[in-house]
């Protein structure tokens, strides 16, 4: 069972490191490439490709399973861990995770991962250190137990095999209008995204995001199949807040507004302020859930920034601060912990939604999947990249293909029964 040597692959993410303080303060698009000087630490320019580093465990039947760690978009914001640094992330797992995996019963996938993360010095490891390695376990204990990883994770968290999919969100990049375009025709359970990250975007008290909003729904009206109803769900980075302040009351009236103007389209809003900690924005989050609910609202909240690891995400849910917690994957680290963290929200009534960012690749998006319909959340993004089609076809098939293979099992079990 034990795992016989570790392998390290340099890798890219399928989009790029984004400064987000540096963009927020007004950074200038040229082409693809942001003007002006970083702000953030780490960052040499706003925008620099995303790396990655594969970590690949060799098991004692010579199979080799991967993992993938990176971090998210907007890197070092929000209360998250500074810029992925490939070398640095490189030396710390050869010297201090390495030595822990040849220990471990690789068929057992949460024993296996709290030995291995276990604190250096009182320290964390990096979250994406956690994400990676958690992956390629993962994938150990179902290659040596010969299950997917969905049913691993259910053996594990003694869950019920499930039957439904998860529906999934599609984000759209800068290239907004030609991706809803694309996202319509699919049929995508949740979008656009939009990605309303500038002032330009937001607009003077927040119109330009109102005329998008309506844009979208009128566009699935015209050209998607009779039927079909997303899910609108906009991620605003605070704007809203920025824009017309950080009084609750206004927000919630700002974002009733908003729901208003697409009557019959459920909306999901994310993170409309930035309250600048953990515990203020869980303070004004939950009178700003208050207010919408008690109005019979039909927008929700998504919280994202300020809300990473799974004590924030357990704390947000507890304080009904939120409708919705993006679990944004490698923030949470280990994938271990994005499993607890969507029984966390189930136990308190709050929406999960198995997140990430475009920075990540095939095998992490992959490995979210089986964690997302394994727990049953109750939607996940499709990942990674700005592109659309890929994200969703990784994401969409992967999760199929599962399904398929779940529903063979139950037959088999019906037969023998």
């Amino acid at each position: 069972m034990q795992i016989k040597d570790v392998l390290l692959a340099p890798g890219n993410g399928a989009f790029f490191y984004d400064d987000q303080e540096a963009i927020r303060s007004g950074a200038i698009q040229d082409g693809f490439m942001y003007v002006g000087a970083p702000t953030t630490p780490g960052f040499k320019s706003i925008r620099i490709p995303a790396s990655s580093l594969s970590i690949g465990l060799v098991l004692a039947d010579e199979t080799v399973v991967w993992g993938d760690m990176m971090n998210v978009q907007y890197a070092g914001a929000g209360g998250r861990d500074p810029l992925f640094d490939t070398n640095q992330i490189s030396d710390l797992t050869s010297c201090v995770v390495a030595p822990r995996l040849f220990d471990v019963d690789a068929s057992r996938f949460i024993d296996s991962c709290t030995r291995v993360f276990e604190s250096v010095e009182h320290l964390r490891i990096p979250l994406a250190i956690e994400y990676g390695v958690s992956q390629a376990l993962l994938r150990a204990a179902a290659h040596l137990q010969r299950k997917t990883m969905a049913e691993i994770v259910c053996a594990e968290f003694d869950l019920p095999l499930p039957t439904c999919r998860v529906p999934i969100y599609c984000q759209s990049g800068d290239a907004r209008e030609i991706n809803v375009d694309r996202m319509i025709l699919k049929g995508v359970d949740i979008l656009p995204h939009g990605l309303i990250n500038s002032r330009q975007k937001f607009g003077t008290d927040g119109q330009t995001f109102m005329d998008f909003v309506k844009w979208v729904a009128t566009r699935t009206r015209q050209i998607g199949l009779p039927g079909y109803h997303p899910v609108l769900h906009f991620d605003v980075y605070g704007w809203i807040g920025l824009e017309i302040g950080l009084e609750p009351q206004r927000i919630a009236d700002f974002i009733c507004r908003v729901a208003e103007s697409v009557p019959g389209f459920a909306l999901n809003v994310e993170s409309p302020a930035d309250f600048g900690s953990t515990q203020a924005q869980i303070e004004n989050y939950a009178e700003i859930v208050s207010i919408l609910d008690n109005r019979g609202s039909r927008a929700r909240i998504v919280v994202d920034e300020r809300c990473n690891t799974l004590e924030d995400i357990r704390l947000f849910a507890e304080a009904k601060a939120t409708h919705l917690v993006q679990i944004k994957t490698p923030d949470v680290g280990s994938i271990a912990d994005t499993a607890r963290a969507v029984l966390i929200c189930k136990e308190n009534r709050v929406g999960a939604y198995v997140g990430g960012s475009c920075t990540e690749t095939d095998l992490s998006a992959q490995a979210s999947v089986h964690i997302s319909v394994a727990t049953q959340a109750d939607m996940m993004l499709a990942k990674p990249g700005m592109g659309v089609d890929e994200g969703f076809s990784i994401v969409g098939n992967e999760q199929n293909r599962l399904l398929a293979i779940l529903n063979r099992r139950r037959v088999q079990a019906d037969n023998v029964g």
